[in-house]
């Protein structure tokens, strides 16, 4: 009972990572954004600002999520 709740869990934090990945903004325009350089934002510091933001938390708290309910299942099986 407790592994099946935890694999639901699982597939529906699966799916909102997705989206949440999906969702946000690409960082540069390819590789010519990398070539005339976009890849300085790579380690520029700057800090997303509105829907990015949220996007970005969300994908962080999902992501952790999704770890712990892969660990817990591995565990109750």
């Amino acid at each position: 009972m407790l592994a099946t709740t935890a694999m639901i869990l699982l597939i529906i934090d699966a799916i909102v990572l997705i989206v949440f990945v999906l969702l946000q903004s690409g960082k540069s325009a390819g590789l010519s954004g990398a070539i005339s350089g976009g890849a300085e934002q790579l380690f520029g510091k700057q800090k997303a600002r509105g829907i990015d933001a949220v996007l970005q938390k969300g994908t962080i708290i999902t992501g952790v999520l999704f770890f712990l309910l892969t660990f817990s299942i591995a565990y109750l099986l």
